[in-house]
Formats: structure tokens, sequence, C-alpha cells
């Protein structure tokens, strides 16, 4: 028993936060209508792709679903004459493309089921209500307690998890709670057993801060927890002045009445998910999803959600963002960059909308923006960030006196604290090898982008031009200068090409006769340009009479 024990539980592996990309990459003409081929891409590596077939009419059932959010999409407009000429098809795929850039660019709509089933409709074809009801009514087999009252869809971003108000029946029916189901993500590292004991804890936490959680447990490959639902909603509801049951879209992507928060309140629920997510991180529980959905604002007082997300293994709402920077590698560093995200929100009444943000408006308060300049810029994120403790002691929140209240109640098993310890060790091992891989990826298509660039191609040329000047400039000066040597225009025979070559000298000297002969003239200096001199010196060995030579004493005396 002990061996299955051990067993990690089924989860989803894939995570729906590694953005998409879609390059729109030709189009033609199928008998009345025109396809065009969309190559698709998760994540950074370029192997991790697909190709799919779509008409302009699925573009167009894509943008009915999205114009919910209010968001100006920039679809091209429909042509009912015309519209399979080539001209106009070439300008439609360019518009086409520019619509699906905007989709992508902007965080709420690119996380978008509609928008994921679009492009992956293999990975994202299932009924996940259907799904989460069949699980739930599993689970109230043996809490007869409970019962569903209605479904809440879409209310929230992760399109994963499903929302239900149910009812406590023994308690009066006035009172209501909400029910959130969803299965493992992929950073659920938790053995079964372990995770059913700690969902089984979660309701026995008490801190002024922390939501309570009313009920919790987990079957194979899911999570339920209940909590009480909150009329006034989250504090991005407040912020946006929306009605928490409404879809997500249409309260959070252009929210027209949405306010800040006065300086007052900025420094109260700062200092309060300070000290909240300081009160985590001494205990050894990850937390990891700080954000303005998170957040219940109840009589002036922040209370944070969804603590059990870390432990199903979900990814973060901003993990598309911090993967970006390796020096955001772990829960703390997470927690703290998402502050920054939360404090943002409040100061100015709107999300950010990006991953940094290297401006920020005179309006802000100086305070407001020496915390969020910390957190927030480029240089912050690729250097590191601040920890909790120094944001505590900035002066922002270091005069802010929370409100006494009871003391916090949080009893975590000694084997429990390890398996957590083990589990937040792998999230942030799997998180560096994410930002790893990216920071590969990024840095092999900077190197292909600059080496395929115009300038680099012109600079190459260039090099390879003087290359090849100075190799010919080299070779000719390194060519000895050899003399011009005579040519000559006739052979001479063989007897005087013997005399000739009996006749050469070393150092100028003739070398001595044999013994009774007589050492023969030594010719004149053969120039090469002289025909004369050449003449001269060939009719002298041809016409040589050795009987005309004078007899020498011994000779003669003989």
């Amino acid at each position: 028993m002990a061996v299955f024990e051990r067993n990690i539980s089924p989860r989803i592996t894939l995570d729906d936060t590694v953005p998409l990309t879609c390059i729109i990459e030709r189009a033609f003409n199928v008998r009345d209508h025109t396809e065009y081929t969309l190559r698709v891409q998760r994540g950074p590596v370029p192997e991790h792709h697909w190709t799919l077939q779509k008409r302009f009419s699925d573009f167009t059932t894509l943008d009915a679903h999205l114009s919910i959010s209010g968001v100006e999409l920039p679809l091209p407009p429909k042509k009912v004459f015309g519209n399979m000429d080539r001209e106009f098809i070439a300008e439609r795929q360019q518009g086409l493309q520019e619509y699906m850039n905007t989709i992508l660019k902007t965080h709420l709509l690119a996380n978008n089921l509609h928008v994921k089933r679009f492009l992956d409709e293999e990975n994202y074809n299932s009924n996940l209500q259907e799904v989460a009801l069949q699980d739930i009514s599993m689970f109230f087999r043996s809490e007869t307690q409970w019962e569903v009252v209605e479904p809440l869809p879409d209310i929230g971003w992760r399109f994963r998890k499903q929302y239900f108000v149910v009812h406590n029946k023994s308690q009066p029916k006035s009172s209501k709670c909400l029910l959130s189901w969803c299965p493992f993500g992929p950073d659920k590292f938790l053995s079964e057993k372990d995770l059913r004991a700690l969902m089984k804890w979660l309701p026995t936490i008490q801190h002024p801060y922390l939501y309570p959680v009313e009920f919790a447990t987990i079957n194979d490959a899911s999570g339920i927890s209940i909590h009480k639902f909150e009329e006034k909603g989250t504090l991005r509801d407040v912020i946006c002045k929306a009605w928490p049951k409404t879809q997500y879209l249409k309260k959070y992507a252009t929210p027209r009445a949405a306010l800040p928060c006065v300086m007052e309140a900025v420094q109260l629920f700062g200092k309060q998910i300070l000290s909240t997510l300081k009160y985590l991180h001494d205990k050894g529980l990850p937390y990891g999803h700080l954000h303005a959905g998170n957040v219940i604002v109840e009589n002036c007082k922040c209370r944070l959600l969804d603590i059990e997300n870390s432990l199903l293994g979900l990814s973060s709402f901003y993990r598309s963002y911090f993967t970006q920077f390796r020096k955001i590698k772990t829960i703390e560093s997470i927690d703290v960059y998402c502050f920054g995200h939360i404090l943002y929100e409040m100061a100015f009444g709107k999300q950010l909308g990006g991953a940094t943000c290297d401006y920020f408006s005179s309006e802000c308060p100086a305070e407001i923006r020496s915390v969020l300049e910390s957190i927030l810029t480029t240089e912050a994120c690729k250097n590191g960030l601040p920890t909790v403790t120094d944001l505590l002691q900035h002066s922002l929140f270091r005069n802010v006196v929370l409100p006494p209240s009871e003391k916090p109640q949080v009893k975590i098993p000694s084997k429990l604290k390890e398996a957590l310890k083990a589990a937040k060790q792998q999230m942030e091992q799997r998180l560096c090898d994410e930002q790893k891989l990216i920071h590969k990826c990024q840095k092999l298509s900077k190197a292909q982008a600059f080496h395929m660039s115009e300038d680099e191609k012109k600079r190459r040329k260039r090099n390879k031009i003087k290359r090849l000047s100075s190799q010919m400039n080299g070779q000719s000066a390194d060519e000895p200068t050899t003399p011009v040597t005579p040519t000559v225009l006739e052979s001479p025979p063989d007897d005087a090409a013997s005399t000739v070559s009996s006749t050469a000298t070393t150092d100028n000297h003739t070398p001595p006769a044999p013994p009774g002969e007589m050492s023969p003239v030594t010719p004149p200096a053969v120039n090469g340009s002289n025909g004369t001199e050449r003449g001269a010196l060939l009719g002298s060995i041809t016409g040589f009479n050795k009987t005309q030579l004078k007899k020498s004493p011994s000779q003669a005396g003989l």
C-alpha cells in the first residue's frame, strides 16, 4: 500500500498560460470560398507547432465570442462581390494577421477559451462544465449536506476552473457559498495522500487576512473548495465597479466606471497583503497566485483567496510575464512581482497589461512610484526584486498600523511541511527550466535575426570583398622577381653544344685544360638582348679550326 501512496495523482501537464503565436502563411481558393493556412506555435520552441485551415467565417465566429469584451479588434470587413480576387485575398490575409496579433497581445483575450479552442481544438474541445458537474455529483454523494443552486460560467479568467453557487442544507437558505472545481495543474507534485490531508487541513486555518475555507477535498484528478460567497466580489470587482456574477471579459477587459483606490486604502490594503505574504512564507506555505481577483475586500479588510491553487498545481495568472526574467525564480519573488501588479491596479484603476512598465504617470504619488519602480521596471525584473520584508520597511507601508485582530492559527504537521517543501522546490525547478529554455530560444532568435539583417549582409559582403582583395594583393607582392633568360632561336650542333658546356665557368675562373691540349678561347658574355653578339659567338664556335693552332714548345722539340 505504501508504494501506491507515493504515486502522484494524474494532472494536466499542458500549461494553459504558455502563450500561443499564430502566423497566417498563405491563402488559397477552394471552390466557392477561401481558406487560410495558420501556423500555430506554443511557447518559444519552434518544434512545438502545427498547422490548420480556417475560413473567414471562422474568424467572424471568434470575433462574435470576443465582442463582449468591448476591445476594438481590427477584423477585416466582409465583401460580397470580388472576394475571390487575388489582390483582395492578399489584403484580407494581412488584415487577419493583424487581427490575430491584437488578440494574442491582449492578456485576457489570449487566455480565453474561445481563442484557445480556435487555435488548438484538439486540446480544448471538452465541455468542462459537464465534467465538473459529474465530479461534483460524485463528491456530494458522501457530503449530502451540500446542494448546487446555480452555475456561474465564465466569472473567472481560468477557464478550466468552474464555479457554482451551492447551499449548505444545515444553514438558512439566504446563506450562499461559492464552490470552485478545477483539475490538477502542471505544478501538482504532491502525492495523493499528502494532498488529501492538506485539503482536509485547509478549513482549520484561522488568519485575519486569509478568507476561510468551508470545505475542501479531492478525487483522483481534480479538487473542490467551498467558501462563503461575497456579494460585493473581489478587489478587482470593487475597482472596476462590476457585479461579481458577470462574465469576466465584460467586467475586466474594458471597464468604463473603474476608479483607483485612495491613498489611505492603497497603504492599508498593501500592508495587509504584505503581512499575509510574510506569514505564509514564514510557515513554508507556497502561494504564487496573488492578483486583484484573488483578494476579497470585507469591511476595509483584504483577505486572500484560493490558497489551494498552489496545492492543486495551478499556474499563476502572471506566469507568462515573469517567466521572461530569470531573477524571478522563487515563490517568494513571484509573490513580490504579483504584488507590484496589484499595487499598480489599485493606484491607477486598471491592469498593467504587460510584463513591465518603465514610465509611470507624474500624477502617481512619489511613494507609490518608488515601490512600483523597484518591482515592475525592466531593470528591476532583470537585476532582482526586493523581499516582502524590504517592502514592509518602505515608507509607504512602514507607518501603517493594522487594527487589532485575532491571533493567526496555522498548525501544519511536520510530515506535511516536508511534503510542501519538496513540492515547492519542484515548482521552482520547473520554472527555472522553462526560463532557461525561453532564454536560449530568445538568444538563438536574436542571433538569427541579426545574421539575416540587411546591415549584417552588407557588412559580410564588404568584408568578403576586402578579404579577396587583400589575398590578391598579397600574392602578387610575394611572387619572386625572375631574371629574363635569353631566347635561343636555333639549337647549336651537338659538338658545339659540348664545347660550350666545356667552357662553363665557376666564379669567373676558367677550369684547367686537360694535359696536351690548349684551353679554348673564352667567348664573350652573352647578352640576351643583343642578337649580333649571339650570332658572333655561334659563328666563332662553328668556324673553329684546330689545325691553325700553333704548336707548343714541347711539341716543337719533338
